[in-house]
């Protein structure tokens, strides 16, 4: 069993923010396979699918993001699922708007749910997909609190999009592909990379 969460918030008033980017992207992975949330288990909505042929649990924690670990660890603990099966995407503020990165392992980079599911399964070796969502202060998570639980603008709304359904095709990829065949569905920092040649 390999297991794919998308992280976010509970509720209708989280349900555009920023933080709930891979919610988000779990909805288009569930559009692409037919499927749907439709049990509640372990602290989050579930369901079990084929990707390919392998056995794939899908899941969005309710547990809100800072207690994500709880809901995976549960899932994790009753499947047996080893580090290497899990994949998490979720939202990132230090990657702007309509970028994605895909890891293997790595610290949480100050991403709250990250943090969570890696201090309760103790180990930082878990692929996640990180969507960018951009932030005025890069790098000062603290200093806009605010700002993943705001709506990405309007004027970013299409590159934000084509990222959601980018993760929902990486995750699907990563189901049943090498990682290496999975990395080409990163899309590149192109806004920082313009702005470092503007700078030189």
């Amino acid at each position: 069993m390999k297991l794919i969460a998308g992280l976010g918030n509970p509720g209708r008033e989280y349900a555009d923010t920023r933080h709930n980017s891979g919610f988000m992207a779990m909805d288009y992975l569930l559009d692409k396979l037919g499927a749907s949330l439709s049990q509640e288990k372990w602290h989050a909505l579930i369901t079990t699918v084929r990707i390919e042929g392998e056995p794939v649990l899908l899941m969005k924690p309710l547990t809100y993001m800072n207690e994500s670990g709880r809901a995976v660890a549960a899932a994790v603990n009753f499947y047996h699922i080893e580090p290497e099966d899990i994949l998490i995407m979720h939202d990132d503020m230090d990657l702007p708007v309509g970028s994605l990165r895909i890891r293997t392992k790595g610290s949480s980079g100050g991403q709250k749910g990250m943090k969570s599911i890696q201090q309760c399964l103790g180990t930082a070796d878990i692929a996640r997909i990180r969507i960018g969502v951009g932030h005025s202060t890069r790098g000062q998570h603290e200093q806009v609190p605010d700002w993943v639980l705001s709506p990405v603008p309007k004027d970013e709304k299409e590159p934000f999009e084509h990222t959601l359904k980018q993760a929902a095709e990486a995750a699907y990829a990563w189901a049943y592909l090498p990682m290496e065949k999975v990395m080409a569905y990163n899309i590149r920092e192109k806004k920082q990379k313009e702005n470092t040649e503007t700078e030189q």
